[in-house]
């Protein structure tokens, strides 16, 4: 717990004073928020829009069971198999099986949280199979050894200079290519990896419950490459991602990708009901669908906690977070990170690690307000503070400091007669870690109620 919660803090540190990171971030943020209010023009009540979605999921997860086993039933009888996999192990074993079976060496996949939730690129080249990033993002990201920097667009953190440095470096490109040059020598060598590949693995932003559906949105083409040159398609998907309903597409489609990108909807949109069926000309010959829970239904469980099951994942709260603008998303050493990151990481993998992220907030309340399916999620990472405390995960230290604290603000006369000098003293050399990142604390002589009781007696 100790380590893990030193990694943020240094590591936020360090991004917190790096001035061409903000300006980096600043400018690709400031691209989206220039076209996300054009995207929400479509909406003639966008307020309306996401009330009724965050319903829909509200139904979704409520009846999660039943959800997942109508979808079971539809997908099995166009011929695709279902794998339940209880965390990451399971999911592992069962790609890794599937791999074996197909002799498969080259595996391409396109952009997909859950498969960096379960470290899939690193396991399979354990295992001796090459594993390829086929969105343009995620590729760069994988060519310089990072993990998606965010969940939407995974190579925020970097400027075309970075990207074109980094493709000279690794693939013998001209350091001063432009961007379409650049995009022209990724797509040569993923075309490539397409034929080559004997699986293809997807993940999936909507589960369609009652068509046994699997739902993709994309803007470059890859996932349905992926999902149609091989002759196995994998899909691996978190169990929250369901909806009930094929017409619910015509209101998460447009949400997503409005709050995700700022378009009005994203370039592709493919909808997977199984393999290739017998009047069909392509398509994989097989398809299987892992269905993970990995912690979910600890969250689930969790009647407070169960609205974070509602996100869609469109990425506008970290867009929005003052904290994640400052310190980055590699900062947070999690899958997940931004605000939603803070809210569900403890749950997904232990609140005694990774409480901290729930501290790491101002609880200005903006990810509540540009949340596409309305979850509060300022006031989860205060639940998320409460929990760890009910837990027993507070130090001694901290548990005494706010025993004070409460034992002041509950009498007046303490909090007078503790002078401006003694105020400073505790705050500035008492707390601990006060003045690492910060300046001295300077306290009024008098408190507001000394100079309230002055005045009304001097009148």
């Amino acid at each position: 717990m100790k380590e893990t919660s030193a990694a943020f803090i240094a590591k936020s540190t360090i991004k917190a004073a790096d001035k061409e990171h903000r300006r980096k971030i600043n400018f690709n943020i400031g691209k989206y928020n220039a076209v996300v209010p054009q995207g929400k023009e479509q909406f003639a009540d966008e307020h309306l829009a996401r009330e009724r979605a965050k319903n829909i999921k509200w139904k979704a997860i409520e009846t999660l069971d039943k959800q997942l086993e109508t979808f079971e039933s539809a997908i099995m009888k166009r011929g695709a198999k279902v794998i339940w996999a209880e965390d990451t192990l399971q999911a592992q074993e069962a790609i890794l099986q599937i791999c074996k079976e197909k002799n498969c060496r080259t595996l391409v996949k396109s952009k997909s949280m859950v498969t960096e939730e379960i470290h899939l690129n690193d396991f399979l080249e354990k295992n001796g199979i090459e594993s390829v990033e086929t969105d343009l993002g995620e590729y760069i990201q994988q060519l310089d050894g990072e993990p998606p920097y965010h969940i939407v667009t995974p190579a925020m953190h970097k400027s075309k200079e970075d990207v074109a440095r980094l493709f000279a470096e690794k693939l013998g490109t001209d350091p001063k290519a432009t961007p379409q040059q650049l995009t022209l020598t990724a797509r040569k060598i993923l075309r490539d990896k397409y034929i080559q590949a004997e699986v293809g693995v997807t993940g999936g932003n909507f589960i369609v419950a009652d068509i046994g559906g699997i739902a993709v949105t994309e803007n470059e083409g890859n996932a349905r490459l992926s999902a149609a040159f091989p002759k196995t398609h994998i899909v691996v998907v978190g169990i929250e991602k369901v909806i009930p309903s094929l017409t619910d597409l015509g209101l998460f489609w447009p949400l997503l990708s409005t709050f995700g990108t700022g378009q009005k909807v994203t370039v592709y949109n493919t909808i997977f009901t199984g393999p290739r069926q017998p009047n069909e000309k392509d398509g994989p010959e097989e398809m299987y669908v892992i269905l993970l829970d990995n912690g979910r239904t600890n969250i689930l469980a969790n009647e407070k906690q169960r609205e974070s099951l509602y996100c869609i994942r469109c990425g506008a709260c970290l867009n929005a977070c003052p904290v994640y603008k400052n310190i980055g998303g590699h900062s947070y050493g999690a899958t997940y990170s931004g605000p939603i990151g803070s809210v569900i990481t403890p749950h997904l993998s232990g609140m005694n690690e990774w409480k901290h992220l729930s501290y790491a907030s101002s609880l200005c309340g903006n990810c509540t307000e540009v949340c596409a399916v309305k979850i509060n999620l300022h006031e989860l990472l205060l639940e998320n503070r409460h929990e760890s405390v009910m837990e027993g995960f507070s130090s001694f230290g901290e548990k005494m400091a706010w025993k004070m604290w409460r034992q002041g603000m509950l009498r007046r006369k303490w909090m007078n007669m503790a002078s401006g000098k003694m105020k400073n003293w505790v705050v500035n050399s008492l707390v601990k870690g006060w003045k690492e990142s910060r300046g001295d604390m300077e306290f009024p002589k008098k408190s507001f109620n000394e100079m309230w009781k002055e005045r009304k007696e001097n009148r």
